[in-house]
This record gives C-alpha cells, sequence and structure tokens, in this order.
C-alpha cells in the first residue's frame, strides 16, 4: 500500500515531492566504463577522497532519516562500485531498520556480489539491480575498461538468485557503434527469467564521457530491435515517476524497460535526491554541484538545522535538464552545459 502521505511532505518549484534518496557510499570503482569512469583519467596515480571526508556510516544513517522525516521513502546504495565499501550489509541493516523506509536498493557491476548478496539479503536490501553491457566478452571487456568478461557478472547475478533476490534488473547502457547490436541478445537471454532488462540512452552524464548525440540510440530504436525478435506491447507505469517505459513480451514471458532520459525525458515526475560520497545533497544527475551537508554536520548543527537545509535546497529545485538538453546541443551534436558532477560521485 502507497502511504506517501506526510505532512513534512517538501515539493520543489514545480511541486515535485522527494520520494527518492540515492546515496553514494564510495567513489571508488573496480571497473573503467567509457562513459562513467574513463581509465584514461582514472588510473593508478588518479586521487580518490581520502577516508575522513567520506561520510561514515553513522552520518549515512542520520542523515537518512532527516530525508524520510521529509518525505523519502526508498533508498538505493551507489558508488561508484558500492560493494568496494567495507561492511556494506550493515549499512544496509541500518538503513531497513529506519522507520517508514519502504524499499532498499542496489546498485552494483555484480563482480562481487558472489562474496556479498546473501549477507545483504539478510540485512534487510530488497532489490538489487546489476549492470552489463552486453553479453559479448569483447563488447563487455571494451566496455567496463579492465577486460572483465561476462562470466563473474552472471555469477554475480546467480548469487543474488541463490540469495532470494526476485525480479533482479539488468541495466544496460545501449552506445551506438559500441554495443548496440548487443540488444535483442540481451533481452532474449533474461525472456523468460523474471529478471527486467533495463535499456538505458547513452547519457551526456558528467564531463569526461566525450558524449555526442549520434551515439544515443533512441528508445523507439531500442524497442524497435526487441520486438522484431520478441514482439511486444507497451504498458503502464507501476507508480508516477517510474524512471523505464515499461514493455511486456505478448507471450507473458515478463518484459523490459527502456530509460529514455535524451529522447523523452522525465524530468516532470523526478523525485530523486542524491547523497554525494563526501556528503553533498545534489537535486539532479546532471547537476553542476551540490549542498555541503557534511561540514554543519560535523560542526555539530541539529537535526532540525540540517532538517531545514536539506527542505531549502529541495523546495528552490528548479532542475529540469534532460528537458533542456535539446536546446543546449551544437552543431557537432555536443552538449553545451558547463561543468557537472561525474556520475561515479553521485550513482546513476
Amino acid at each position: 500500500m502507497d502511504t506517501f502521505a506526510n505532512p513534512n511532505q517538501v515539493s520543489d518549484v514545480y511541486g515535485r515531492p522527494m520520494r527518492d534518496l540515492r546515496i553514494s557510499v564510495t567513489d571508488r570503482c573496480n571497473f573503467r566504463c567509457p562513459y562513467c569512469m574513463p581509465a584514461e583519467v582514472f588510473g593508478a596515480r588518479y586521487a580518490f577522497l581520502p577516508k575522513p571526508e567520506i561520510l561514515t556510516f553513522e552520518e549515512i544513517v542520520r542523515l537518512t532519516r532527516l530525508f524520510v522525516d521529509l518525505g523519502v521513502r526508498k533508498v538505493r546504495l551507489t558508488g561508484g562500485e558500492p560493494l568496494l565499501r567495507a561492511d556494506l550489509p550493515t549499512l544496509a541493516a541500518q538503513l531497513a531498520a529506519i522507520e517508514s523506509v519502504q524499499d532498499i536498493a542496489l546498485t552494483t557491476n555484480g563482480y562481487l556480489l558472489p562474496r556479498h548478496a546473501a549477507a545483504l539479503r539478510n540485512a534487510g536490501l530488497n532489490r538489487v539491480t546489476i549492470s552489463l553491457d552486453s553479453l559479448d566478452d569483447a563488447v563487455f571487456r571494451r566496455m567496463n575498461g579492465r577486460e572483465v568478461g561476462v562470466a563473474p557478472v552472471l555469477e554475480g547475478i546467480r548469487a543474488a538468485e541463490a540469495a532470494g533476490f526476485r525480479q533482479i534488473k539488468i541495466n544496460c547502457v545501449v552506445q551506438r557503434g559500441v554495443n548496440d547490436q548487443s540488444i535483442a541478445a540481451l533481452a532474449r537471454h533474461f525472456k523468460g527469467t523474471g529478471h527486467i532488462v533495463r535499456f538505458i540512452e547513452y547519457m551526456d552524464v558528467g564531463n569526461l564521457n566525450q558524449w555526442v548525440l549520434s551515439e544515443v540510440v533512441p528508445a523507439t530504436e531500442i524497442v524497435a530491435r526487441v520486438h522484431e525478435v520478441s514482439p511486444l506491447q507497451a504498458a503502464a507505469p507501476n507508480y508516477r515517476g517510474e524512471v523505464a517505459n515499461r514493455y511486456r513480451y505478448l507471450d507473458g514471458e515478463g518484459e523490459i524497460g527502456v530509460i529514455a532520459s535524451v529522447s523523452q525525458p522525465f524530468c516532470g515526475d523526478c523525485s530523486r535526491a542524491r547523497l554525494s560520497t563526501d556528503g553533498h545533497v545534489l537535486t539532479c544527475l546532471f547537476a553542476d554541484g551540490g549542498a555541503d551537508l557534511k561540514t554543519p554536520l560535523r560542526a555539530g548543527a541539529s537535526d532540525d538545522d540540517l532538517r531545514n537545509l536539506i527542505a531549502s535546497v529541495w523546495s528552490a529545485r528548479t532542475d529540469r535538464y534532460s528537458e533542456e538538453r535539446a536546446g543546449r546541443i551544437d552543431a557537432q551534436g555536443h552538449a553545451r552545459s558547463g561543468h557537472k558532477v561525474e556520475m561515479f560521485q553521485i550513482g546513476g
């Protein structure tokens, strides 16, 4: 049952409530996907955040409670690669104990899931989303930048299944000329398993991935490629603000999703706040910065002070970058958008 009613619910300038919180627990990752952390930039000498700059579990839980006070009901743990954060099941258990949190999810590349899936499930984690951009080893190695084949990720999916996670979501970022030939095969592999492949239009997140519009495979084309081999029909969203457009297989063997941030922006229903690894609250995936919560928290700010700060940031929110993107693309297809926070700092 939907129990979002909350007298303290905060809404932004456009009336969008804050219902989802994405928490980046680390800025480190064991992959080097070119669309997020290209290896030529994030090499062996790259300086990630030192431990004192990263929010502790106690600080994350305290801030999450305040976000929940203001209307958040769903929490997602992200990174970087969140499973690189030591003792993550401990954090999951602490978040699960917060009254009014209805759902706790994790986004991961799956490589370390065999070690942690059972503990996370036992800690109260509800759902898992696993990134897998192709079933072709050569293509996948190119896209993860670490020469990691597909097998360890499939093993991670099996570990999540064995731990009791159901309807696992498989995220695939589609880039023309790189892995778009893998769309139908990936859909076919998970058809009938109960899991949902979500194809994501290649987005201009951050400043480092050399994004160009010509490399975006639009949602209509993605759906057409799957439909050609496994007929689909559009399905209604499960709830307002769901990021993926749903399509069911006509034979009843499950569904796919398509996240069409570029061709079919969904800013109008966006209810997601983001807490960065170093304690900033951001109101958009494409934000150029955020409000610092860590400094006042560590300086002794009260819960009321911090809650008011979060509320003031959200109530002033005007973000609708994806709806405005078309007006920022130059003649060569590049987005003129200035500096943006990198995806590995705030999750997807």
